[in-house]
């Protein structure tokens, strides 16, 4: 565990949340690490338990999850959970029942319930952040679920943990993390179909001042590189459909283009837009070790297909390519130059940079990142390099056009705004 600077530096041209010092951010791999250390938290809890995540499932890990809050419940502390209507469409009714007769409020994001939902407008836009905040003092943010590790709702059990991080944090980050998960919770308890984050900006916060700066103070947007903010701890960045929209994606391509030894990026679905593209082509140009690992073990074929269509553009470039063959991988990490490391839900795809409510940590601490860099290391060794393959025959570029097309058809009617 790192303890991180104590300083703190606002720009008047950002808006919170930005970077915070004085925080302990401790990084943790898959539901083997993230469980125990949630269990020992919500069991200690003494006054309220807030959780979001894009999956909640009824297996026998995340019920055991479920009867802690419980407990903690009949105890006196307020418990409140928020699901995405899809992601855990299978198993809210399971939920629900266990958690009837107790005072945890379980909302339902954009509830898939009824076959006319599915024609109702937003409905690509789901909450796929995994959040966590135990009395204000203790919080986990990631891009684990709450599922088993060895099991997977589409293809069953397996014998290795999917690879999945997360971070666990203590400090002046964790208040901007609650007031995420308040919003996005009592947003889903109203019912009521609102313009994306709208509810991000009415008075649900502690302070009346602080919605009402977010609100007029313009999107958010990490203008600088880390690097010349010093010092520097991390920040908590939100990706929504009002005033953040990009604001994960520039985070990845501003750390990209201001690399100068490497980067290293994990993710499952990479169908990464033009500016992050040409971040990754214009590094690696330079010199710039870039190593992207990606799913060799694929859970949707559509999105390995996707990602293979910009194989040749990297490779051409000198950016290495590995594929991750020993479990499912669902991870979405980044470091670069063992400084920069970010930590979160979000996929370097449309569906999560304009589409989905997402959320990452961006750290800049060495002892962070050299322990993350580590994970990757771990990871890429027992991977399979892509070899250099042929991407100009006619085959190859009708498989890219296909995919720009469908791409820009799933952006259209998903509601994104802008250029990808």
């Amino acid at each position: 565990m790192r303890r991180l600077g104590t300083k703190r530096r606002r720009r008047h041209h950002a808006v919170d949340p930005g970077f915070v010092g004085g925080n302990e951010v401790e990084l943790l791999r898959g539901g083997d690490q993230l469980f125990p250390r949630m269990l020992a938290a919500i069991r200690h809890a003494g006054s309220e338990i807030w959780l979001a995540t894009y999956i909640f499932h009824d297996d026998e890990t995340s019920l055991a999850l479920a009867d802690a809050l419980i407990a903690a419940d009949r105890r006196g502390v307020r418990v409140r959970v928020v699901v995405d209507g899809f992601g855990s469409n299978g198993s809210i009714r399971s939920l629900r029942g266990r958690f009837a007769g107790s005072g945890v409020a379980l909302a339902v994001f954009r509830p898939m319930d009824r076959w006319w939902r599915w024609f109702q407008p937003g409905q690509l836009r789901r909450l796929h952040q995994k959040l966590c905040v135990v009395d204000g003092d203790i919080a986990f943010v990631g891009g684990i679920n709450v599922i088993d590790d060895r099991f997977d709702i589409h293809h069953g059990r397996s014998e290795l943990p999917r690879l999945d991080f997360a971070v666990q944090l203590r400090g002046g980050l964790v208040d901007l993390v609650a007031q995420s998960v308040r919003s996005i919770w009592s947003r889903a308890w109203l019912g009521r179909e609102f313009d994306d984050a709208l509810l991000d900006y009415v008075p649900l916060r502690r302070r009346f001042g602080l919605w009402l700066t977010q609100l007029w103070r313009g999107p958010q947007r990490l203008a600088e590189p880390v690097s010349r903010l010093r010092p520097v701890s991390a920040a908590f960045v939100l990706r929504d459909n009002l005033r953040r929209r990009r604001t994960i994606e520039h985070a990845y391509a501003d750390a990209i283009r201001g690399a100068r030894a490497s980067v290293d990026i994990i993710c499952p679905y990479f169908y990464p837009g033009q500016r992050i593209r040409q971040a990754l082509r214009r590094a690696a140009d330079r010199g710039v070790r870039v190593r992207l690992l990606l799913q060799g073990k694929l859970d949707y074929r559509l999105a390995g297909w996707a990602a293979e269509a910009l194989y040749a553009d990297l490779l051409g470039h000198g950016v290495e390519i590995y594929e991750y063959t020993p479990a499912f991988l669902h991870a979405k990490v980044a470091v670069v130059d063992g400084q920069w490391a970010t930590v979160g839900s979000s996929n370097i795809d449309p569906l999560s940079l304009l589409v989905n409510l997402e959320a990452n940590v961006v750290v800049q601490d060495a002892g962070f990142a050299s322990r993350l860099a580590g994970e990757i290391e771990m990871a890429i060794a027992v991977s399979q390099r892509v070899g250099e393959r042929a991407g100009t025959g006619l085959r190859a570029l009708m498989h890219r056009a296909v995919v720009v097309w469908f791409a820009y058809v799933f952006l259209r009617v998903a509601g994104a705004a802008g250029r990808y």
